[in-house]
């Protein structure tokens, strides 16, 4: 794990620490939006849903308080080197949370239809897919948190895992549309939904890009293993 420098501003120091708590509290809100999207998903709660949807402004808010920090610590600091970097990956990750964000809400706009046709089984996979999102997010979080490049690129290497899950998912709800039109309808929602979260992961991997670039000065630049087949033509 990298140990951050002290600067000799103590104020300086402080100011960086906060841009980095505002970047944490705003990823464990969206945490907290996906979890809250899939139990309404799970429960049939449309009037939950709904809440998820509107809380969605909150992460907003904060991009927008974490976009004026960065202004303002450029224009006061001016950092160089290792706070440049910091300063412009919280601007980036701060993006990454906020399309986040958008996606858990997505999912629960999605779960206010779904609710009013017949329940279907394969909202479980759903549920396992979201699963292996939060762990992505959770685990970046505490690598940004941490300045921590090789917890990063665990999670960075983890996203192949979301992938497989989603194309079992996208899988099995084709499967369901082709034995039955009446599933067409709820599975659509689904695939929808799916796809949110298959995104969701993408944005994990941005963020632990942010953090290796932080620490190491240098992108990540390995060949990443993509495990999402449903764009193949002989799927």
């Amino acid at each position: 794990m990298n140990t951050p420098h002290q600067h000799i501003i103590k104020s300086y120091d402080d100011e960086l620490k906060r841009l980095t708590g505002e970047i944490v509290k705003m990823g464990e809100l969206a945490v907290a939006q996906l979890e809250a999207a899939i139990d309404v998903v799970q429960r049939r709660d449309e009037r939950a849903a709904q809440r998820v949807v509107d809380n969605d402004e909150a992460i907003d808010a904060l991009e927008q308080e974490i976009s004026q920090d960065v202004v303002r610590l450029l224009a006061l600091r001016a950092p160089i080197a290792g706070d440049l970097r910091n300063v412009f990956a919280a601007l980036r990750i701060a993006a990454d949370i906020e399309r986040i964000g958008d996606y858990a809400a997505n999912v629960a706009k999605r779960s206010i239809p779904l609710s009013r046709v017949a329940p279907i089984a394969v909202v479980g996979g759903l549920a396992n897919l979201a699963e292996l999102a939060i762990e992505e997010l959770r685990d970046v979080l505490k690598a940004y948190h941490e300045q921590d490049a090789e917890a990063a690129y665990e999670v960075w290497k983890a996203d192949a895992r979301l992938d497989e899950e989603y194309t079992l998912v996208f899988r099995a709800l084709l499967t369901y549309m082709m034995e039955d039109p009446r599933n067409i309808t709820p599975c659509t929602h689904l695939l929808f939904m799916a796809k949110n979260i298959e995104r969701i992961g993408d944005h994990a991997t941005n963020i632990a890009e942010n953090v290796w670039f932080v620490v190491n000065g240098e992108p990540l630049v390995a060949p990443r293993v993509k495990k999402d087949t449903t764009a193949n033509p002989e799927f």
